[in-house]
């Protein structure tokens, strides 16, 4: 007798094509009412079947068409927005397009005839039911709904606000701002600026006027992306009362100016370091967000692979000795640094840090932030900190000989010392120590590891496919036609999980240069930057670019990714 899934229930079509057997389908019956869930959710919950095997049966069963990622990228808010967001989040159901005869929506239950009856009520429409994921579905519903709400607060801010004409002296929209109104149109608008960034998980802000238009960037896993342009009329306003939040001189518009906010939101607690420059067109902000909640980094989720965990975790176990960690900013620098003194505190050992600011906070560790202006600057600090009795040091930035003195002398008297430079890479950073004035017997006598790293945007794992790259992307990753024949490119192609980047999260690149003494008499001699590379990379030391090829080849990032953070020597 030939298998009609259309008659078959939906465990039967799973046995039938192979998915699961008789045994997980009893089993996944028992647990159903446990779970509260529907058999193929459990199934899923399980981990017998694949949503996407869920949805091929339920597309055999129901004969539904299954919604594509593709159809997902760009929906038309309006359209969207037809359909309330309580009810869509109840019912499971997204409206994607109105055709010629009716709407088409988007349900993991297409079968509900119930939600279909309502939905044709609330849209006084014909209701065409198609096939979705429940993770796709979620995803879709929480951006567009989300974006929804965007759009109306900052159509509501713009539309409340009243366009003054301004000359150099005006202050009308200053004074409106910061006259502590809560629901001034600009009030509201940097409250929506900030929160959504802060959902975004977003570490920057960028506020900058162009001709016609404010433009708002967030940075997110490292790149900048345009979240909304208000009109250019409220630009004014919104820096002054930035500048009122971070207690700087609204009056001044001519020099650079940098303060901070500390916020306390229903999501977290932030410390806003806000940056005031003028440009041509006006004056231009940059907000650095800082979580001031508890740090939940480990060395294992950094993205270190297994030899470089090992001397890692090996180095910052020893009793004395000085680690840096060096790299552009936002590289990572400071979350590593932070993960290796959790990994390291116990009871037995007394933890001081001196940083400007503190960006993490760590239970158990004493830490000091640097205050300039009342005269506690890293060196004083430094110099108090030694009678507190430390093991162990970090010590934010080396940025002049007299920090770097400190360093080299809290290391030699015993106590274990971290610390971050600005440089390039690992060979680099032995010789900007030697730059800024540190003799290098000093040098060499105390450092026990130099590691520079980079971070890179992973793939995003929803939308992960095939990539075949240009030629002019194998010259500059440094491949030839035969390698790049053994590797399995991949790319993202963007979809609504990772907001159409393609990429979803970043993990580290590292390159460890461990101080033996080979490279230790090399730094004596002055500290030849190629000679310290030449002989890093004979005792095992495995460049930037390598790690970057490693974790492509691995299809966690691109090659574009690779192009863009390391250098092919």
């Amino acid at each position: 007798m030939n298998f009609n899934p259309q008659y078959a229930r939906l465990g039967e079509i799973l046995v039938h094509e192979g998915h699961v057997s008789e045994d997980q389908i009893k089993e996944a019956l028992i647990k159903q009412g446990n779970f509260g869930l529907k058999i193929g959710e459990t199934l899923i919950k399980l981990g017998y079947i694949s949503e996407t095997q869920l949805l091929d049966a339920l597309n055999s069963q129901l004969g539904y068409e299954i919604v594509n990622e593709t159809e997902l990228m760009d929906l038309d808010l309006e359209v969207v927005c037809l359909v309330p967001e309580p009810y869509a989040n109840e019912n499971r159901v997204i409206a994607l397009r109105e055709d010629a005869d009716g709407i088409v929506v988007a349900m993991a239950d297409p079968d509900n005839l119930t939600v279909l009856d309502s939905l044709k009520k609330i849209l006084g429409k014909n209701v065409k039911p198609r096939l979705i994921s429940e993770s796709m579905l979620h995803s879709s519903i929480e951006k567009y709904y989300k974006s929804i709400r965007t759009t109306t607060e900052v159509e509501d801010a713009v539309g409340g606000f009243d366009f003054v004409a301004m000359d150099d002296e005006e202050n009308e929209i200053t004074i409106a701002a910061a006259s502590g109104e809560a629901d001034a149109p600009i009030v509201k608008l940097l409250n929506l600026i900030i929160n959504e960034a802060i959902k975004s998980n977003a570490t920057d802000i960028h506020i900058e006027p162009l001709t016609k238009n404010t433009r708002v960037r967030y940075r997110v896993d490292g790149a900048l992306r345009e979240v909304m342009t208000p009109p250019i009329g409220m630009h004014p306003g919104l820096i002054s009362l930035v500048k009122v939040m971070s207690k700087l001189n609204i009056a001044e518009r001519r020099l650079p100016q940098d303060g901070h906010i500390a916020l306390k939101t229903s999501i977290k607690s932030v410390d806003v370091r806000v940056s005031i420059t003028p440009t041509v067109l006006g004056e231009k902000v940059v907000m650095r967000l800082l979580d001031k909640g508890e740090f939940g980094f480990l060395l294992t989720t950094l993205g270190f692979g297994g030899q470089d965990m090992d001397v890692f975790s090996r180095i910052i176990r020893r009793p004395y000795g000085i680690i840096i960690v060096s790299g552009p900013t936002g590289s990572g620098k400071s979350t590593t640094l932070h993960a290796a003194l959790k990994e390291i505190q116990d009871i037995e050992t007394n933890i001081i840090t001196v940083e400007d600011p503190v960006e993490y906070r760590l239970e158990g560790i004493t830490q000091i932030e640097t205050k300039e202006q009342i005269g506690l600057t890293f060196g004083s600090a430094l110099r108090s900190v030694l009678r507190q009795d430390p093991d162990i040091v970090l010590i934010g930035e080396i940025r002049d000989e007299e920090t770097a003195d400190i360093a080299i002398k809290f290391s030699l008297t015993g106590h274990l010392v971290f610390s971050t430079l600005h440089a390039n890479d690992a060979p680099s950073t032995v010789t900007r120590l030697i730059d800024i004035g540190i003799k290098p017997y000093l040098v060499g006598s105390s450092l026990s590891l130099v590691m520079a790293q980079r971070l890179v945007r992973k793939i995003c794992p929803y939308c992960i496919a095939d990539y075949k790259p240009t030629e002019l992307e194998l010259n500059d990753c440094g491949l030839s036609a035969e390698q790049a024949a053994k590797i399995d490119f991949k790319m993202g192609r963007g979809c609504v999980h990772c907001d159409n980047t393609g990429f979803a999260g970043r993990t580290g690149i590292f390159e460890l240069l461990v101080v033996n003494p080979e490279i230790r008499s090399l730094v004596y001699e002055g500290g030849n930057q190629d000679l310290i590379r030449e002989a890093a990379l004979r005792s095992g030391m495995r460049s930037l670019h390598d790690a970057a090829m490693e974790k492509m080849i691995a299809g966690v990032t691109t090659i574009r990714e690779v192009i863009k953070m390391t250098i092919v020597e």
